[in-house]
């Protein structure tokens, strides 16, 4: 086959390796391709001539320009060991409560005595810090470190609450520490605190406009000497000889309550507990709450939990001894709890009935204290409901109100009462 030289072309083609992350690039095989075009250029025919290429590795041109390298010698230098230090002995100090308020009530103020360590620490507190109930310091001890406060008893956001026997005016005493410097020591050393302050005043009292008798009784006494009857709901030590200096019980211990009514000028009288409920507040209608004596003197405590409480046996008339395991609500829990019992009285020679007993579950049976069991039978359902005999002149009723609060556990911070 005769190929025309000025129809031929040669291609020179070449393939290009590239390494990855780098510009080095190497070719590899070559083919040297010829071409003849025809006259009438329909057809192509390459003919490839391979051509042989060596490649060489960059890394080891490199390698071979550089030369060998030397091995580092330098290290980074090492932290000295401190030495280990010996236990030390160490216990953290508790800080102790401190008297530094005193309070004086006379019959229309009230005198406050405050000492400037009002914590006990050594820092003295300003007199500008502290107020009774908005007012200021009245007066200032520089030597004894004492500021005091008088007020009227309606001055100085006083607040009145009247009970039954008291009138009460409360005034809080408040201390806000002000920081040592504004700009350069913005700090305070101390904290603040409220500090409630109370006053009593009996709200009955024996009045006459004539000059009083050695013979002169007061009516008081006459009345109740006549009809009235003087009822108490006491703790007791565990041996019941003596009242309980402290309403704090723990889980597992026995409350030991002794109920009594004073007699006077009355013919004997037999007590008993009619009901007692138990709150989380001072409060009888609140809720949560636990009516453990009921059904006119039923303890169905014992019964409902299969606790030790119980009525004990009945030695004198006028006094009823019973305990209960102390408890804690399971919601609502505020770590006192307050009793409300209502207690009756009947004269000794009456004969117990179904709404004056006191009844204890034993076992699986109720035993009364003073030996009326077969009075007790109705504890299981209803024990009548009948309007209550007329106690006048003999016996009473007297609802004897919170006794309380008993704390189980904790004991809550109590306010300064004169």
């Amino acid at each position: 086959m005769r190929i025309n030289p000025k129809t031929c072309r040669t291609i020179l083609l070449q393939d290009w390796f590239c390494r990855p992350q780098s510009s080095l690039c190497t070719t590899g095989t070559s083919y040297l391709m010829s071409a003849r075009l025809g006259r009438s250029r329909r057809s192509l025919m390459l003919i490839m001539f391979p051509i042989k290429v060596e490649l060489q590795d960059p890394g080891s041109v490199q390698q071979q320009l550089l030369g060998p390298v030397k091995e580092l010698t330098w290290k980074f230098p090492q932290m000295p060991v401190e030495p280990t230090s010996p236990p030390v002995q160490f216990q953290l100090r508790e800080p102790v409560s401190v008297s530094s308020v005193a309070a004086t009530c006379d019959e229309n103020m009230v005198h406050v005595q405050v000492k400037k360590d009002l914590f006990g620490s050594g820092e003295l507190i300003q007199a500008s810090d502290i107020s009774l109930g908005g007012c200021g310091v009245t007066g200032e001890d520089s030597v004894a470190q004492l500021l005091y406060f008088q007020s009227y008893l309606q001055a100085c956001g006083s607040q009145v609450v009247m009970t039954n026997d008291s009138l009460v005016y409360s005034f809080s005493l408040t201390y806000i520490p002000r920081a040592i410097s504004d700009t350069s020591a913005p700090i305070v050393r101390t904290s603040g605190a409220v500090i409630g302050i109370e006053c009593h005043y009996l709200r009955l009292h024996n009045v006459s406009s004539n000059a009083l008798q050695p013979a002169w009784v007061p009516y008081a006494a006459t009345k109740t000497a006549e009809e009235l009857l003087v009822f108490s709901l006491k703790l007791m030590t565990d041996d019941w000889k003596f009242e309980r200096p402290s309403n704090v019980y723990y889980m597992g211990d026995l409350i030991h309550f002794e109920a009594s009514v004073k007699q006077y000028n009355h013919v004997p009288l037999r007590v008993f507990v009619d009901t007692c409920v138990v709150t989380a507040v001072p409060d009888a209608a609140a809720a949560p709450s636990y009516l453990f004596i009921q059904n006119h003197g039923c303890l169905v405590d014992s019964k409902l939990t299969g606790s030790s409480s119980r009525f004990l046996p009945r030695t004198q008339d006028f006094k009823l001894q019973f305990q209960l395991e102390a408890f804690r609500f399971q919601q609502g829990d505020t770590g006192s709890l307050f009793i409300t019992c209502l207690l009756k009285a009947t004269a000794a020679a009456s004969p117990t009935d179904a709404e004056h007993k006191a009844c204890s579950s034993v076992g699986h049976k109720w035993a009364g204290a003073g030996g009326e069991d077969q009075l007790c039978s109705c504890c299981d359902g209803s024990c009548g409901s009948r309007k209550a005999r007329d106690l006048t002149s003999v016996s009473g009723i007297g609802h004897f109100g919170f006794l309380g609060p008993i704390h189980t556990g904790t004991v809550p911070l109590e306010q300064l009462k004169v």
